[in-house]
């Protein structure tokens, strides 16, 4: 079946991304893609409450020449959007590898899950900016050898996450996802592939199918074979939580950058500091976690306050477009990290539509700058911002 946008692959907004991506995806991972907990609130907060915040423009002296390169934990990045971890992308053949490619072409990082469904060493390979995410899976030596493949393969910082508690389910319903992609869950999906034909045609290469892989390839040892994704899950599940103690051995075994994602306190944001944390990010898994969490916009402004002289403070979660990103950048973020976007591009159009995601976040960057008056993205601040005398919120400072 021929590309309906084939003439015109390019889309214009995030939001057309998503809406390409669930015409394209079979309804079950398409749905995947959109998954919050519970009733929603957290993710539906998450972009909401960007809405909110307005900006004070300067409408004489806008700088003809503007500069969006930053860093973070070390690396240079064109930009300050990169990639955030997420698990098995099989919504396109390429998966991470495709990502990491998209991400290299615009001078960006990629957060790479430890649930994967491409092995680290071929996501380094396209991308020398990859920073491996660590689920506190298995035992201390487990994880640590988990840590020591990634630094071998050219990971140039570790990701830890701690903002996860089991709880998927959702009042709109949950996806069914297989165990494994076998014979007899292919005809349980017939009838969904069936109305998709073009993404069960990119799956075709060199007349045959490749099916999904919805393993775990970097839970083992390089070259073993890795465990089901639910088999992880199950592991995971299994794992009792990390402790600060626990963290604090993690940084103290891994020689390089150290991220701790799922901040949302101030006392943890301390803690992570105090452990010896490069970076954290103010995260709630995107709406994944504990419903009712606020919307993490809300909770940067404090917590960069707070620590963001002694590490890197990004934002994970609700970022849809350029003007977010400099909304983030003004209350006191390095950079931040976006999920649903980037998927729903690889969904609509590969790897060309993660590219595509990109450069509308940057491109939509670039107007707020020019309309702010500013040369660089390091010159946005909080002066830039109408934000209501309720915005933000703040816990975890008695």
């Amino acid at each position: 079946m021929a590309n309906p946008w084939a003439k015109n692959p390019w889309f214009e907004t995030v939001h057309e991304a998503q809406r390409r991506a669930k015409k394209r995806l079979p309804k079950s991972v398409y749905s995947s893609l959109v998954a919050g907990t519970q009733a929603g609130i957290t993710l539906k907060d998450n972009t909401d409450a960007f809405s909110e915040l307005g900006f004070a423009p300067v409408v004489v002296g806008s700088q003809a020449d503007r500069e969006f390169s930053t860093t973070v934990m070390g690396q240079e990045i064109s930009f300050p959007v990169m990639i955030s971890p997420t698990g098995v992308q099989a919504v396109d053949p390429d998966g991470e590898v495709a990502v990491a490619r998209a991400a290299a072409a615009r001078g960006t990082a990629m957060g790479l899950s430890s649930f994967a469904s491409h092995p680290i060493e071929e996501v380094t390979a396209v991308n020398d900016k990859v920073f491996f995410q660590i689920y506190w899976l298995g035992t201390r030596d487990e994880i640590l050898a988990r840590a020591h493949r990634a630094k071998e393969a050219g990971a140039k910082g570790l990701i830890v996450t701690t903002d996860w508690v089991f709880n998927v389910g959702r009042d709109w319903g949950s996806p069914e996802i297989p165990e494994k992609v076998d014979f007899q869950a292919l005809l349980k999906l017939a009838p969904e592939i069936a109305v998709k034909p073009r993404y069960a045609l990119d799956w075709i290469r060199g007349g045959k199918v490749e099916i999904p892989d919805l393993t775990a390839p970097n839970l083992v040892h390089k070259g073993e074979q890795g465990p089901t994704f639910f088999g992880a899950y199950g592991q995971w599940m299994g794992t009792p939580p990390p402790t600060w103690d626990d963290l604090q051995w993690l940084r103290e075994q891994w020689d390089g950058p150290f991220m701790v994602k799922g901040i949302t306190r101030l006392d943890d944001a301390k803690r992570a500091v105090d452990i010896g944390a490069s970076a954290i990010s103010v995260s709630n898994h995107g709406g994944n976690n504990l419903d009712g969490t606020p919307a993490t916009i809300r909770l940067l402004g404090p917590i960069a306050r707070e620590v963001g002289g002694q590490v890197d403070v990004l934002l994970d979660g609700g970022i849809r477009r350029g003007s977010d990103v400099a909304k983030a950048l003004a209350l006191g973020a390095r950079a931040v990290m976006i999920g649903r976007a980037y998927l729903w591009g690889l969904g609509a159009n590969g790897q060309a539509g993660v590219e595509n995601v990109l450069d509308l976040m940057r491109m939509g960057l670039d107007g707020v700058v020019m309309g702010l008056g500013h040369k660089s993205v390091h010159d946005l601040s909080r002066d830039d911002l109408i934000i209501p005398d309720d915005f933000e919120r703040t816990f975890g400072d008695g």
